[in-house]
């Protein structure tokens, strides 16, 4: 099969590593791509937020299979138009992305799905907010409704810092992400995400995985994109997963169906758990980044068959076949990243580092230049190992982290502590 993955970063270069494994895949062509993609993959330099271009670029080069990486060209709608054009697409159509792309349309089906989540209301009115957070108190939880990056959701822990998370939504800090904003309920617990495979009717667990958001060790500093990850998450036991896919998972697939917007591709779950118990934080409608990462590496070659099967309406067919093992990725960052960081740094020792079914870094922010790789985002590098425990995924990670020589970077050291 020719085979196209939308996107440029570290959850790409591990879609695309897992798929290149398997048999089935003869052409792999990933748009835009990175260094390190372009690797192992061709890469096309596409703009992935016009659909019709999309659409085109497919049908030029006899692409049976189209998989789409990012939030933003789901939401705007790329999967439809693929699907328009009688093109297999993994990945929700842009009013089932809603889930992702409106915190205030995810409560809306958490109601009618009766999934326990967090309490909430919603204001598209700065003044009335401002009055409901000095009822509410703090610690509160403050989002902008719209898609942001991963950055528009705070965490508040006292009532000054919710109202300046509003002076910033409402001021235009994330666009018109920030127009509306849900504030909610602050939930204690302990967060993990759940991945589950839909085709609009049948839902399949694909794995779970913990990240890390602060900047800084010890769970400290800014919100990020995620500075590490790690699979499985032990917090989501057998029992807690069931009572998430009975109460949460499988309510929300069947009322999207209901509503005739039928979910299919991967949703994400954010929960938090507390006293065996999970309630909904937030769904995502793609990969985790940098979930995924660890989550390919322990799929390996049968990733794609999971997903073509759930873009074909198979999905009840398949099962997961697990390795009892751990996977744990550490990020490399550029130095000042989540704010303003420095692009061009080289990064060198890549090509002396281990590839193989237990050790890969995957490309995020990088490109290529007079044959070197160079920085060319926040976060740069996604630096994965797996093991037969998590201490040893880790040790075995940041082995390889040490051995990079990259002066412009840096990275949490602590990756892992809480299940460690």
């Amino acid at each position: 099969m020719n085979i196209l993955i939308l996107g440029s970063g570290g959850r790409e270069h591990a879609l695309a590593w897992a798929v290149k494994q398997n048999p089935k895949c003869d052409r792999l062509i990933v748009a835009p791509g990175n260094a390190g993609i372009s690797m192992l993959a061709e890469c096309a330099d596409l703009e992935i937020m016009d659909a019709a271009a999309v659409v085109t670029f497919a049908e030029e080069n006899a692409v049976d299979f189209v998989i789409v990486g990012p939030e933003a060209p789901l939401a705007a709608g790329v999967a439809d138009a693929l699907r328009a054009a009688g093109i297999l697409t993994f990945g929700p159509s842009a009013e089932a992305a809603r889930l992702e792309a409106s915190k205030g349309f995810t409560k809306e089906i958490c109601d009618a799905a009766k999934a326990p989540t967090a309490g909430y209301a919603r204001f598209t009115d700065k003044s009335a907010a401002t009055d409901y957070v000095r009822i509410q108190g703090a610690p509160i939880v403050v989002k902008a409704d719209g898609l942001a990056a991963g950055k528009g959701v705070i965490v508040a822990m006292t009532v000054e810092e919710a109202l300046a998370a509003l002076d910033d939504m409402f001021g235009g800090e994330f666009g018109a992400a920030g127009a509306e904003v849900v504030i909610e309920e602050f939930m204690e617990g302990e967060e993990a995400s759940l991945f589950v495979l839909c085709d609009g009717t049948n839902v399949l667990a694909v794995g779970t995985a913990q990240d890390h958001k602060r900047v800084g060790d010890g769970d400290t500093g800014p919100n990020t994109g995620g500075m590490g990850a790690y699979s499985p998450a032990p917090v989501l036991s057998d029992a807690v997963l069931e009572q998430a896919m009975d109460q949460i998972v499988r309510p929300t697939v069947a009322e999207m169906a209901r509503r005739g917007t039928p979910f299919q591709g991967v949703l994400y779950a954010g929960l938090m758990i507390r006293d065996g118990q999970a309630r909904l934080v937030e769904y995502n409608v793609r990969f985790g980044d940098p979930e995924c990462q660890v989550l390919m590496m322990r799929l390996g070659a049968q990733a794609f068959d999971l997903i073509h099967a759930c873009a074909e309406g198979r999905l009840g067919e398949m099962k997961v076949n697990w390795a009892d093992d751990h996977a744990l990725t550490v990020v490399m960052a550029a130095e000042g990243y989540p704010g303003a960081y420095a692009k061009g740094s080289q990064i060198r020792g890549l090509e002396e580092l281990p590839e193989d079914s237990s050790h890969m870094v995957f490309h995020a922010g990088t490109a290529e230049r007079d044959g070197s790789v160079i920085a060319s985002g926040g976060r740069v590098l996604n630096v994965t190992a797996r093991g037969t425990t998590l201490a040893d995924a880790r040790d075995e990670a940041y082995a390889m982290v040490d051995a990079i020589d990259w002066p412009g970077g840096f990275c949490r050291r602590d990756i892992g502590w809480r299940a460690l």
